[in-house]
């Protein structure tokens, strides 16, 4: 499954007074690998940066001056994350700054969620996490992802590394809670038309040498017993009576 991971940064924190994307990120996952094709651009938003928003960014209303427009790159964006699930941390905040966008052109495309699928990172932890910090850097410190470099908030690294935040919180088994073999729910964020996969985290296999050593240390189990272990009984096809229940008598747990 293609996936992009998506991050944006905007003059201020409220779409509803007029504030507008300043910058947008995107990293493609490809099967689940980092694939190196990135989509980012600067926007010009035509009006002032928020001091606040400035002082997260580091971007200056003067480095946005000869950036082009939303409007000049939507159909390269658009192409870009087309038909993918778009990943983004508190996706409802960046969905709401790109549907503004959308919605100013003179022929809009519609929102994100036609084209897109979306999944919420920020919700994903807060369900694996509950009551813990769960924001970027925090998610970072518990994974062991180097962010050292993350001085200022920028939308190419922030996607980065929320590639590989994703990564690490979907690569196994994080909770022996069995809810989690549930089917894969779908819900409605507050942004309507925002769909939100709540998946369980993948389980990895056994490594080839991780089921050799198991086998050898059953095999010497098997030879201080001087009788099969349970795990080898237990792995015996089940019939009309089965080997366990033969020897069931014969076999002590220590």
């Amino acid at each position: 499954m293609r996936q992009v991971v998506l991050d944006t940064e905007t003059t201020g924190l409220e779409v509803s007074q007029g504030h507008r994307l300043i910058e947008i990120a995107c990293v493609e996952l490809e099967g689940r690998r980092i694939t190196g094709r990135e989509y980012h651009t600067y926007l010009n938003p035509d009006r002032a940066i928020d001091e606040g928003a400035r002082a997260v960014t580091g971007i200056a209303d003067e480095f946005l001056l000869d950036k082009p427009r939303f409007g000049e790159v939507v159909d390269q964006f658009l192409a870009f994350v087309d038909g993918a699930e778009l990943i983004i941390h508190n996706a409802a905040f960046d969905i709401g700054f790109l549907d503004a966008e959308l919605a100013l052109l003179p022929v809009s495309p519609g929102s994100v969620g036609d084209h897109c699928r979306v999944l919420d990172t920020l919700a994903m932890a807060r369900e694996l996490y509950p009551g813990q910090r769960n924001s970027l850097d925090a998610l970072c410190r518990r994974f062991g992802i180097d962010n050292s470099g993350r001085g200022l908030h920028g939308g190419l690294i922030d996607a980065q590394l929320l590639a590989q935040v994703y990564l690490a919180m979907t690569s196994g088994q994080t909770t022996f809670n069995l809810a989690f073999e549930a089917p894969q729910a779908v819900r409605k964020t507050a942004s309507e038309g925002i769909q939100v996969l709540a998946r369980r985290p993948l389980v990895r296999p056994a490594t080839v040498a991780e089921l050799k050593l198991h086998e050898e240390r059953l095999d010497a189990m098997d030879k201080a017993r001087g009788a099969p272990s349970v795990w080898r009984l237990a792995e015996q096809p089940a019939g009309p009576e089965t080997q366990l229940e033969r020897t069931s008598t014969a076999v002590t747990l220590s």
